[in-house]
C-alpha cells in the first residue's frame, strides 16, 4: 500500500483514522483552505525570525518567496515555527540551546503532516541545528540561508561584524581608541540585518551545508537584503515541491562523500573552527563518525583559497560578487567527490558543470597560489588533549606556532573576569593563557569564551597575539593562536584539570602537538590529591544536558540524538 501524503500523513490518534482526517480538514478550512489546495503536496516551512534574532530580520520577505515557489510548482505551503537562537542573545551561549533547537525541529517535522521541508536558518547554531533534527527527521529537506549582512563605514574604512568587533575592541581595550570612537563604530559594524559578514560560523556553515548539497546552487553566498537572496528562496520553494515528488530524502543527500566534501570545503575557506563540532554531530545523526585525524591529512593537502576575514581580507558579499561557492568548488575540483548527490536531483560535479568556466576575481585564489598553503584548521593531540585540540593556523601568528612557555591559569571565566585586567597579573607575552571548565559539562554549552583577552596590562604595551589555551570554543570571526576544544573537558577530568600556574607547555603546530611538560606520575598524584566534581543539575534542560551531553569529538551532541548504530567513518576508509 502506499505511503501516505500531504493531510493525510501522520494522523493524531483518535482511534478513527477516517475521523481524524475528517477532523483535520474541518480545522484547516476554517483558515479558508479549498479541497483543492489541502490536496497538493505540503511542504513545511520552518520559520526561525524573532525579534531577538536580527541575522534572521528578513525571514518574513524569504518566507514569502518560498511560499511563491512553492505554489508555482503545484505544492501547498504551510509555515510553522520553532525555537530561534542568536549567538548574542542566548545566554549562557547559544550552543546550549543548539541540541534543544534541533529536537523543535526533529519532533515539529514528525508531529506536522508535510511531505518535505525548507528550513530558513542563519544565525550560527540554527543551521546545524536544523540539518541535525532534519537528519533524525528522515524526510525531504532542504536548507535556506538567510544571507550575510551588508558592510558599513567606519571613518571611510570599510568596516563589518565581527572580526572588525573584535579588532575595535582590541584596540579600545588598549586604549588607542576612546569611548567616543568605539560608541561612533558600534553604530556601523552591522549595516543590515543578517549573518556576519565574514567567514564566521553562520558564514561557515552556510557554504558547508551548500558543500553537503543541502541548499539551493548559489544558496551560501547572496547577502541577506539581496534579490539575488530572495530569487534563492523562490527556487528553494520551487525544488521542495520537487523533492517531495520524488522521494529525494534527506538520507540520499547527508552521505559519506557529502560530509567528505564538506571537510573539504570547511579547510579551503579558513572556516570557523565550531565547523567541525557541528559537522560531527549532523554526521552522528546519521550513524557517521568525523574522522579527526583524517581531516587534519585532508588538511595538509588543502590549502585556504578564499581570502575572507579572519583569515584573509574580504567580506561575504565581497565572495558573492566573485561567483560565490560555484567558483570555490570549481578550484577544489580535483579533491572533492563529484558523485555526491545534491538535493537539485544531480550530482555536485553536474552542478560545478552547470556554473560554467568562471571568470577573473580575486577573492578566491587558485589552488596554485592559496593564501594559506595548508587547510584552515590543524588537529593537535599530547598528552594535555588525549582526545584532540584544534587550532585555526591560518588565523593564527606564525612567530607562535612553535611555542613553549609558562601556564597563568584561569579556574574559570569568572576567575578569568575577576583578574584578566588587573595590573598585578603576573604574566608576559612569552606565557600560556590557560582557562578551565568552559567545555560542553563545565560551563555549560562550550561558550566561546576561548578567545581570551590579552591581558589589559599587555594590550596597552602593544602585545597583538598570545598562545591560549581552553576547552571551550571562539567565534569563527576571532583570530589569535588560540588552542581550542582540549578532549577531555576539565570539568569531567581531563589532563587540562590539573594545570597549574609556573607549569610549562609546549605547543608545535608543525608536529600537531599540545603537550604539558609534566609527568605521568605528577599528573595522577594532582588527580588524586584534587578530585573533580562532575557538573550536575535537579531538574530541567540543564539536568538532560548535563547527564547525555558529549565531548567535543562527537559533536556535543546529547548520546541518545546520536543514530543507534555507527555505520561508517568520514572519510571513508579505503
Amino acid at each position: 500500500m502506499d505511503k501516505p501524503t500531504g493531510l493525510r500523513k501522520g494522523l493524531t490518534s483518535y482511534g478513527d483514522q477516517g475521523f481524524s482526517l475528517f477532523l483535520r480538514k474541518a480545522f484547516i478550512k476554517g483558515a479558508g483552505y479549498t479541497d483543492s489546495a489541502l490536496d497538493r503536496p505540503v511542504v513545511g516551512i520552518a520559520n526561525t525570525g524573532s525579534a531577538y534574532n536580527p541575522c534572521h530580520g528578513n525571514a518574513p520577505q524569504l518566507i514569502e518567496a518560498v511560499k511563491r515557489g512553492v505554489m508555482l510548482a503545484g505544492g501547498l505551503p504551510m509555515e510553522f515555527p520553532t525555537i530561534s537562537i542568536h549567538e548574542s542573545f542566548a545566554a549562557p551561549t547559544s550552543m546550549y540551546l543548539r541540541n534543544l533547537m534541533s529536537m523543535d525541529t526533529e519532533e515539529m517535522l514528525r508531529a506536522q503532516p508535510m511531505d518535505a521541508v525548507v528550513l530558513i536558518g542563519g544565525c550560527d547554531k540554527t543551521v546545524p541545528a536544523q540539518l541535525m533534527g532534519a537528519a533524525s527527521a528522515g524526510m525531504p529537506a532542504v536548507q535556506l540561508i538567510t544571507g550575510s549582512m551588508l558592510t558599513g563605514s567606519h571613518r571611510s574604512e570599510r568596516v563589518g561584524a565581527c572580526t572588525d568587533c573584535r579588532r575595535y575592541w582590541g584596540k579600545f581595550r588598549a586604549s588607542e581608541i576612546d569611548e567616543d570612537e568605539v560608541a561612533d563604530v558600534n553604530n556601523q559594524l552591522v549595516a543590515s540585518v543578517g549573518t556576519c559578514s565574514v567567514m564566521g560560523t553562520a558564514s561557515t556553515m552556510a557554504c558547508i551545508a551548500e558543500a553537503l548539497g543541502m541548499t539551493m546552487p548559489g544558496g551560501a553566498s547572496p547577502p541577506a537584503v539581496t534579490a539575488d537572496r530572495i530569487r534563492i528562496a523562490e527556487q528553494t520553494g520551487t525544488q521542495a515541491v520537487q523533492m517531495a515528488r520524488d522521494g529525494l530524502t534527506i538520507d540520499k543527500v547527508l552521505t559519506p562523500a557529502a560530509f567528505e566534501n564538506a571537510m573539504r570545503v570547511l579547510l579551503a575557506i579558513g572556516g570557523s573552527t565550531n565547523g567541525i563540532v557541528h559537522l560531527t554531530a549532523i554526521a552522528g545523526r546519521m550513524g557517521l563518525e568525523i574522522d579527526l585525524a583524517a581531516l587534519d591529512r585532508m588538511g595538509r593537502e588543502t590549502p585556504v583559497l578564499l581570502d575572507l576575514k579572519p583569515s584573509g581580507q574580504h567580506y561575504m558579499e565581497d565572495f558573492h560578487h566573485a561567483g560565490g561557492m560555484a567558483t570555490l568548488l570549481r578550484e577544489l575540483k580535483p579533491l572533492l567527490r563529484l558523485d555526491a548527490m545534491t538535493v537539485t536531483g544531480r550530482t555536485l560535479g553536474e552542478e560545478i558543470e552547470g556554473h560554467g568556466a568562471g571568470f577573473n576575481q580575486d577573492v578566491v585564489r587558485p589552488i596554485t597560489a592559496p593564501i594559506y598553503p595548508q587547510g584552515g584548521i590543524a588537529v593537535l593531540r599530547g598528552n594535555l588533549a588525549p582526545g584532540g585540540a584544534i587550532i585555526k593556523q591560518s588565523a593564527a601568528d606564525p612567530r607562535l606556532m612553535e611555542h613553549e612557555g609558562r601556564a597563568v591559569v584561569f579556574e574559570n571565566t569568572e576567575d578569568l573576569l575577576t583578574r584578566i585586567d588587573s595590573d598585578d597579573l603576573d604574566v608576559t607575552a612569552q606565557d600560556v593563557l590557560v582557562l578551565k571548565n568552559i567545555g560542553p559539562k563545565g560551563a555549560p554549552g562550550m561558550p566561546e569564551a576561548g578567545y581570551i583577552p590579552i591581558p589589559r596590562k599587555l594590550a596597552r604595551a602593544g602585545v597583538k597575539d598570545i598562545v591560549r589555551i581552553s576547552d571551550g570554543r571562539m567565534s569563527g570571526t576571532a583570530f589569535g593562536t588560540i588552542v581550542l576544544h582540549v578532549t577531555p573537558e576539565s570539568a569531567i577530568g581531563g589532563p587540562l584539570a590539573h594545570v597549574r600556574n609556573g607549569d610549562r607547555i609546549r605547543l608545535s603546530v608543525r608536529d600537531r602537538e599540545i603537550a604539558l611538560l609534566v609527568s605521568d606520575a605528577e599528573l595522577a598524584r594532582r588527580a588524586q590529591e584534587s578530585p573533580v566534581t562532575v557538573p550536575s543539575a535537579a531538574r530541567g534542560y540543564r539536568k538532560l544536558f548535563l547527564e547525555t551531553v558529549t565531548q567535543a569529538d562527537q559533536g556535543v551532541d546529547f548520546d541518545f540524538l546520536r543514530a543507534e548504530t555507527m555505520v561508517g567513518k568520514v572519510p571513508e576508509q579505503p
